[in-house]
């Protein structure tokens, strides 16, 4: 899990990039949903986690979707933001 400041940098340093990307595709970006398979395996891990019942192998493989479902929210965030600018 990111740490407050490191995502506050992380957001600061894609942002440029994001202004390039997000602007012809932000009702998508907002839309995106992970595929119903993916979001069962990452509730399944999740569960398990709380339960301390991961292996060495699913605590790599979720901390990789928490990783993911952070850039995902960082988009979704600078499309939101993108899109009350241009409004």
């Amino acid at each position: 899990m990111l740490a407050i400041p490191e995502f506050n940098a992380f957001e600061r340093g894609v942002a440029p990039v994001m202004q390039i990307v997000l602007p012809e595709k932000t009702e998508a970006v907002l839309s995106f949903r992970a595929a119903p398979d993916i979001q069962a395996r990452i509730e399944e891990l999740a569960a398990r986690s709380t339960e301390g019942q991961l292996s060495e192998d699913e605590k790599a493989e979720y901390t990789g979707y928490v990783r993911a479902n952070k850039f995902v929210a960082t988009l979704q965030r600078l499309a939101r933001h993108l899109g009350e600018v241009r409004s």
